[in-house]
């Protein structure tokens, strides 16, 4: 199973211009503060939390919401949406372009994020996601059925989990084939017949006079490089959410089927120039 994806041809760099480093230090700090800010106020809070309420979260994720909104004003990124997240006990699957998906979804509304194992290593973002309560998967089978019980753990006490079944991010103009894995869990005996698995399409647009790939971020990029470019812009693009409606889980015969389903739903909610399989 591969992570990275690359295409034939990448967005050649475009120089940051002097004058504009200004710009980039203070929104970088901004940032930092933002964030640092709320990593040790969710820290505290998890303190009473955790104890009292165990897997539940009353308190912490309105904390990552309200940060991750703080964070994409001082970016500049104009959030659209178009439909609303359930409300009912469901599992979110998305397209993924670029780290700024995770700001952009958890800024609209609780969700929990599925991740890779190795993001909980990273500096910083590492941190943030294990406070945030994101949920790690390694890619070892001889541990699918302990990441599989977590999985359900979690969904049986309500926590709606997002996880981006491409496996890796893109350039934005197009949808992977979704992996099929993490599916399997759906059809758990262990979880109501009422679950049910929502498809959200995230397109960006990039800002005037930019490449149309602009926030995607894949292969070989480095988070710290792409963010420089992404803070150095005066006037940012937008990104587009658009949540699908929710299918049971229970109209589907098997984890095939359901990933192909919600795949071509996501892929249908791309503009006409995005709706490329690989």
């Amino acid at each position: 199973m591969t992570f990275t994806w690359t295409p034939d041809v990448e967005p050649d760099p475009v120089p940051i211009p002097f004058w504009r480093w200004s710009l980039i230090l203070l929104k970088a700090f901004v940032l930092f503060i933002f964030l640092t800010t709320g990593v040790l106020l969710m820290a505290l809070v998890r303190l009473v939390e955790q104890p009292v309420y165990g897997l539940h979260r009353p308190i912490t994720p309105h904390i990552t919401t309200l940060v991750c909104r703080l964070c994409l004003m001082v970016i500049g990124l104009r959030v659209e949406r178009q439909g609303e997240i359930t409300k009912d006990r469901a599992v979110v699957v998305a397209n993924h372009s670029s780290w700024l998906d995770i700001f952009v979804l958890n800024a609209r509304k609780r969700v929990y994020f599925v991740s890779k194992a190795e993001v909980a290593g990273w500096p910083g973002i590492g941190l943030l996601a294990r406070i945030t309560g994101t949920v790690f998967i390694a890619r070892d089978p001889k541990r699918a059925k302990d990441q599989l019980d977590v999985f359900e753990e979690r969904l049986i006490a309500g926590h709606k989990l997002l996880f981006f079944p491409e496996g890796t991010s893109t350039d934005g103009m197009r949808v992977l084939p979704f992996k099929t894995t993490l599916f399997q869990s759906l059809f758990s005996q262990s979880l109501p017949d009422t679950m049910a698995i929502q498809p959200v399409s995230l397109i960006y647009f990039a800002p005037p006079s930019r490449d149309h790939r602009f926030y995607g971020w894949w292969g070989d990029m480095d988070f710290g490089s792409h963010l420089l470019r992404v803070l150095s812009v005066g006037r940012q693009g937008k990104v587009k959410i658009v949540y699908h409606a929710p299918v049971p889980v229970a109209e589907f015969a098997d984890r095939k089927s359901l990933a192909k389903h919600v795949e071509k739903v996501v892929r249908n909610g791309m503009p006409a120039d995005r709706q490329i399989a690989e």
